[in-house]
Formats: structure tokens, sequence, C-alpha cells
């Protein structure tokens, strides 16, 4: 009689993928911001940060207007060249935001990509509570940067 006995060690990186909506981007830049830590947790590797042509055409935009050229440019270098970055296209066009329908881009990227998150502090993300489907998880910077730090 034979007896074999296998083990098989199965790893699991449990990765939390997120769309991150301009506003908190925008909130996150000053390094005496309270929201600095997600620039932080970005670069420590806690999250994938999933991105669109679309969206980082509207991060340069916003961050050109709020900072400066050159502040825009630092922060699409840093999402370019970022491992944990994650360029992704919408493969369907929900349009479920009607308040403000440029916010699509955020919520059609994050439910085409299966993200666990999309972060924004925009009320009008709120639609996503009151749908049965398709389910999308909003959450504000504050709740998710207090996810980050028990990671």
């Amino acid at each position: 009689m034979i007896i074999i006995e296998c083990f098989l060690t199965i790893t699991f990186d449990l990765v939390i993928r997120v769309v991150i909506d301009t506003n908190c981007l925008r909130a996150s830049i000053p390094p005496k911001s309270p929201f600095y830590q997600l620039y932080l947790d970005f670069t420590a590797g806690k999250f994938e940060w999933y991105v669109s042509n679309e969206i980082l055409l509207e991060y340069d935009e916003i961050l050109t207007r709020t900072y400066s050229h050159n502040t825009a440019q630092f922060v699409l270098y840093q999402l370019a060249v970022s491992p944990n970055v994650v360029y992704s296209e919408p493969a369907f066009r929900w349009n479920l935001i009607e308040n403000d329908p440029d916010d699509n881009k955020f919520s059609d990227l994050a439910i085409s990509s299966n993200c666990d998150y999309l972060v924004t502090n925009d009320t009008d993300f709120n639609v996503f509570k009151t749908l049965p489907f398709p389910r999308l998880t909003v959450i504000d910077l504050q709740s998710f940067l207090k996810i980050t730090r028990e990671l």
C-alpha cells in the first residue's frame, strides 16, 4: 500500500481595485492636506488605480486649472510610471448619472473593470445606493483611507 501526501499552497494577493474621482485626487496633492495619505498609500502599492484616457484628460484639465501645468504633468507622470496603475476603457456606457453626465466616465470604468470601489466625495454618485443593478460601491475619500490604513 502506497500513501502519497500532497500539499498545495495557494496564495491570493487581495488587491483593492479603485477608480478615483478627480475631486479626491485634487484633495490629495498638497502634502499638508489630510488627504495626502491617498498619495502615500498609492505609492506604497496598497491599491490598484484604474484610469481611462477620458479620466486622464479630466485629471490634466482640473489639476492644471487648480494648481499648475507642471503639477498636473508631475501627477500624470507618476500615474504613467507606477506599476499599480491599470489602464482600461469602459466596455459599456451605462450613463446612469443624470445630474452630471460628465461623471459617467468614472462609474462606467469602475463597473466595466469590476472595481471594488469608486472613491468620490461627489453626491451625484448616490444614485448607486438605490440601483439594484449594476452594483457599484461608492465610497468617500475619508472612508477609503480608513480601509487602506488597515492594510
